[in-house]
C-alpha cells in the first residue's frame, strides 16, 4: 500500500494537478472570507469566528475533490494499466487504499494552510483570543471526515468508467446528494424529517461544529467512507474476474 500511496503522491505533485488544487481552494476561500462583499466575508460580520468558511468548505470540496479522484482508476483503465497494477502482489484493499490516502493527503495538504485564518480570527479578537476554539477543532475533525467520504466516494466512481469527465459527474452527483440531497428530501417527510436527513452528512457535520465529537456521527463517516472503499473492491473483483 505504501508504494502505491507514495505513487499517487508522486504523480499529483509531479505535475501541476497538486498545486493546482491547493491554489484553487485556498483562493476561492480567500476571497469569500476576506474579500467578496456578502453573507460569508468574516471581516463584516463583526464575528471572530469561522462559521463562514466552515458553510463554503464542504460546497467547494463537492466539486474539488472529485477532480482529483477522478482519474484514480479511470486513467489507469483508460491506459491499460489497470491489468497490470491487479496482478501485483499487493491485495485488491491495499491499492484502493493507497489511491485513497493519495487523494486524501492532497486535500488535507490543501486544508493545512488555513489555520492561518484561525490565528488571524484569534488576533482581531475583542479581547484578543476571543473565538471559540472548541467549536473550530470540531469542525476541522468534521471536515476531515467529509473529505475522507468525498474521497472514498470518488475513488468508486472513478472504476466506474474510464473517461474521467464521467468519473467526475458522477463523482459530484453522490457527493452533493449525501451532503444536501437527504436534508431536502426530509421536508417532504415531515414526520421523519429527523431520520431522513441523518442519513445525510450535513447533519452530522453540523453536529461536529459545536464542537462535540459524538460517537454517532463519527461512526457514519467511517461507515459511508468504508462502504464507497468497499464497494471499489467489489467492482474492481469483478473487473480482474
Amino acid at each position: 500500500m505504501k508504494a502505491i500511496l507514495l505513487r499517487e503522491i508522486k504523480s499529483y505533485f509531479g505535475s501541476i494537478i497538486g498545486y493546482l488544487v491547493i491554489a484553487v481552494f485556498l483562493i476561492i476561500c480567500s476571497l469569500y472570507l476576506w474579500v467578496f462583499e456578502g453573507d460569508y466575508n468574516i471581516l463584516n460580520s463583526g464575528f471572530a469566528d469561522m462559521s463562514p468558511f466552515f458553510t463554503i468548505v464542504p460546497l467547494v470540496f463537492i466539486f474539488l475533490i472529485p477532480a482529483v479522484t477522478m482519474r484514480s482508476f479511470s486513467d489507469e483503465k483508460k491506459q491499460g494499466t489497470l491489468e497490470l497494477l491487479l496482478t501485483k502482489p499487493i491485495s485488491l484493499w491495499q491499492i484502493v487504499n493507497g489511491k485513497f490516502l493519495g487523494a486524501f493527503v492532497v486535500i488535507v495538504l490543501a486544508l493545512l494552510p488555513t489555520v492561518i485564518y484561525v490565528y488571524v480570527l484569534y488576533l482581531f479578537g475583542m479581547p484578543e483570543g476571543n473565538i471559540d476554539l472548541g467549536s473550530t477543532i470540531g469542525s476541522y475533525f468534521g471536515v476531515l471526515f467529509i473529505v475522507a467520504a468525498y474521497s472514498a466516494i470518488g475513488v468508486f466512481t472513478s472504476t466506474l468508467s474510464e473517461n474521467q469527465i464521467v468519473a467526475f459527474i458522477l463523482s459530484v452527483f453522490l457527493c452533493f446528494i449525501f451532503y444536501f440531497g437527504f436534508d431536502g428530501l426530509a421536508t417532504y417527510f415531515p414526520d421523519f424529517e429527523n431520520t431522513i436527513a441523518s442519513l445525510g452528512m450535513n447533519s452530522h457535520f453540523k453536529s461536529m461544529s459545536r464542537g462535540v465529537l459524538d460517537t454517532r456521527d463519527v461512526l457514519y463517516f467511517l461507515s459511508l467512507t468504508i462502504a464507497f472503499l468497499s464497494f471499489t473492491v467489489f467492482k474492481l473483483k469483478s473487473l480482474k474476474n
